[in-house]
Parts: C-alpha cells; sequence; structure tokens
C-alpha cells in the first residue's frame, strides 16, 4: 500500500488528527518522508524491529530534531499507540549514538511511569526499545491546548472549541495549571511545557470531567529544586506570552492560581519563579 498526501500545499498535522505524511516502502519496510516542495522520495528511514514487520500502517504524526512520532497500533490491531523513534544519527559514532539513544528511550519510559505512579496525567507506557530506540505509548484522542485556544480566539477550532466563551477557556488554564502542579509535586521538571505539548480529553461527548494530558518528555528530568520548577513554569509563561499574548492576565491568575492549590511547595516555586522573570528581563535588555 502506498500513503501519500495528495494536497498541494502542505499543511503541518496536529497530534489528533494524523495526516499521511509518509510514503510506504512495502519492499524494504520504511517511510520516505513527503514535502509540498518535495513529492518525490528523497529520504529513507527504516522502522525499527517489530514495526519492520508490522501489516499496521504507520501514520508519521510529527517530525523532531532528534526523534519522530508514528501513529500505529502494538500487540494488537484494536490497541492504536503512539511509536516514537529516535532513528541513528549519521552525524555521531554508532557507539555513542547507540548509548545516548539507549539512555534517553529508558530515562524517558522511567519518567513517565513514575508519573503515572504518582498520578499525573501522562500517557502508559506500552513497550519500550531500548536497543532499536523506539517508545510505544498510549494513543490519545485529546485535542492540543494550543489548537483549542486558537480556535476560541479565531471563533473555530472544531467542536469543542468553536464558539466557547471566556469560561470554557478558564477552565481549561485551571486544568493546565492543575496538571503542571501534580507533575512538580511527583518530582519531575518537564522542560518544554507549550500548549503544544499538553492535550484536553473532553470525556463522552464533551461532557463529564475534561482533564489535561502532558505529553512530549524527551527533556524531562527528576528534579526537586525550586529552581529547576520555576524555570520549568518559565518556560510555559514565555510559550503562552508568545502563542496567546491575549491570555497573559488569564494566565496568572488560572493556570499559575490551580498550580498554588495543586502542589503544596508551590509558594516557593512561584516565589523563585519572580526571580528567574527578573533575569530573563536583564539577560533581554543585555542582549
Amino acid at each position: 500500500p502506498t500513503i501519500t498526501n495528495p494536497a498541494k500545499n502542505f499543511t503541518a498535522p496536529h497530534f489528533t488528527t494524523p495526516a499521511p505524511l509518509a510514503r510506504l516502502d512495502t519492499d524494504h519496510r520504511s517511510f520516505t518522508l513527503m514535502t509540498d516542495t518535495n513529492p518525490a522520495p528523497t529520504t529513507t528511514l527504516p522502522l525499527p524491529s517489530p514495526f519492520s514487520t508490522s501489516t499496521t500502517p504507520l501514520t508519521l504524526i510529527s517530525q523532531g530534531a532528534e526523534a519522530l512520532l508514528y501513529h500505529t497500533t502494538f500487540l494488537r490491531h484494536s490497541l492504536p499507540i503512539a511509536l516514537k523513534y529516535r532513528p541513528p544519527k549519521p552525524y555521531r559514532h554508532p557507539t555513542l549514538d547507540r548509548r545516548l539513544t539507549r539512555q534517553r528511550i529508558l530515562a524517558e519510559a522511567r519518567i513517565l511511569n513514575k508519573c503515572c505512579k504518582e498520578g499525573v496525567p501522562v500517557p502508559a507506557v506500552l513497550g519500550v526499545g531500548a536497543e532499536e530506540g523506539w517508545l510505544a505509548i498510549s494513543w490519545s484522542g485529546g485535542e492540543m491546548v494550543k489548537r483549542f485556544l486558537m480556535g476560541v480566539k479565531g471563533g473555530g477550532g472544531g467542536e469543542e472549541g468553536e464558539g466557547q466563551g471566556r469560561g470554557l477557556v478558564e477552565r481549561v488554564l485551571r486544568l493546565v495549571g492543575g496538571a503542571v502542579g501534580r507533575l512538580h509535586a511527583a518530582g519531575v521538571v518537564h522542560g518544554d511545557l507549550t500548549s503544544s505539548n499538553m492535550l484536553i480529553e473532553w470525556g463522552r461527548e464533551g461532557g463529564g470531567e475534561a482533564k489535561i494530558v502532558l505529553i512530549d518528555f524527551g527533556l524531562a528530568q527528576m528534579g526537586t529544586a525550586d529552581e529547576e520548577r520555576a524555570v520549568d513554569l518559565y518556560v510555559l509563561e514565555r510559550a503562552f506570552g508568545s502563542t496567546h499574548p491575549e491570555l497573559e492576565e488569564l494566565f496568572a491568575k488560572e493556570v499559575l492560581g490551580a498550580y498554588g492549590e495543586s502542589y503544596k511547595g508551590a509558594k516557593v516555586a512561584l516565589k523563585r519563579l519572580e526571580d528567574v522573570r527578573m533575569r530573563g528581563r536583564k539577560k533581554s535588555m543585555i542582549g
């Protein structure tokens, strides 16, 4: 089978609606990345075992500097997963590359497992291939927070975001703050908190209790220092200020407010956040 992107003008996909961005080579069991400017196969990336022999199509969701993210199934066809794959880096020595890949895959898996045990809303680890460089985690059908907030601002963005008012935005922001608070209470810092690395699971037909699922723990680490938590919050604050500048006041009130309610050590972390902000301003002034 062949999976191609027929659209002439390429639009970057979001996490919740997988778009066909890769062509499957059935002879070599590999994927070739496709773009609007170069629709022909140019770079072939072999798939890791056991996915190299899988009969289930893999859909490329996103490509980062270090890893590829696919949507596929695992163990059985009825179990959808997100597959994170760190392909070999040709610019690194093979021995060093294998060691770094193994360490990073295992570190991310351990952190996700710890978060699950502590009740932090994150994907569950379903499989690990440390030597091959892959990590299989549970698939979330949630909506990206970034997409939702932009949809509300523009009066669109899907059934959940379209036409919703300030009250729903406040609710989502409080969920974000609560999720980050539980993360820090578990002794974990994310390292890349943005509205793109959070999903909203609304519950059945948009009703019931909604929750935020934190994703992409490639830069996460165990951290119990208030400075580390403050920097984590600062990264999130700057990301919101850049992507959602109209929510600056609500961020301080709802996100940081809910953070303070969900994490007992928040008072010290928020005090340290003020110091981090001050250093950030000085750095911006100096250049």
